[in-house]
């Protein structure tokens, strides 16, 4: 994932997986396994709660080995101090502010992707300073996001004029094909995976048959 590559060189899009907020790992695990063994996910997006920075690391290294041995990379929201000690592969950071803190801290050795980026300005300075990705359509702390046809007009933009990857967030299993077909190097899916009937690992394999379909038909 950390690769910078259009999807024309990188082959079709994949998935990119996103956590419900964590507080308990050994409640989640079950759910993830299933998920990540139900299709091909390129990353995973671990949403860990509040809590002391021990607990969290915690908490991270006790889902790492389910991400990691599906071949799947294990991104921190945010979190970008503990990633090294966490045992993770990256972090996603929120707004170009955020990502500007964290680049040194993460790079050379691990994923820096960014999202929560308001402005095309935005997305190209975080794009010029190292991003491996950016983010679209996701949505904020208040559960806001934009409307969805300026998600896609964001992602196709992006795609027709940026080789560095782009990932376009699904609000709802509806949004995965459009989303691939516009562009998108990778299709964000979660937290409501999590919540599907009847089950995450169902939803997860329906996500890749539609990643599939816009694939086909492109």
């Amino acid at each position: 994932m950390a690769s910078p590559a259009s999807r024309t060189e990188s082959g079709p899009p994949r998935l990119y997986l996103m956590t419900p907020h964590v507080s308990d790992p050994a409640g989640v695990r079950d759910r993830l396994a299933a998920a990540l063994g139900a299709a091909d996910i390129a990353a995973v997006l671990l949403r860990l709660a509040a809590a002391d920075e021990r607990t969290q690391i915690n908490h991270a290294k006790a889902l790492a080995s389910t991400v990691q041995d599906k071949g799947a990379a294990l991104l921190l929201d945010g979190l970008a101090e503990i990633v090294a000690r966490a045992g993770a592969d990256g972090a996603h950071l929120t707004g170009a502010d955020a990502f500007a803190d964290a680049l040194t801290t993460l790079k050379p050795a691990r994923i820096a992707g960014c999202g929560g980026l308001a402005t095309r300005h935005d997305a190209m300075v975080v794009a010029e300073a190292g991003a491996d990705y950016v983010m679209f359509g996701e949505p904020d702390e208040q559960a806001r996001r934009p409307a969805f046809g300026a998600v896609l007009d964001r992602v196709a933009w992006w795609a027709e004029v940026f080789e560095l990857p782009c990932v376009g967030f699904a609000g709802s299993i509806e949004e995965v094909e459009p989303l691939a077909a516009a562009g998108a190097d990778f299709v964000a899916v979660g937290p409501w995976i999590f919540e599907h009937e009847p089950g995450p690992a169902a939803a997860v394999a329906e996500a890749s048959a539609r990643l599939a379909l816009a694939e086909a038909t492109g």
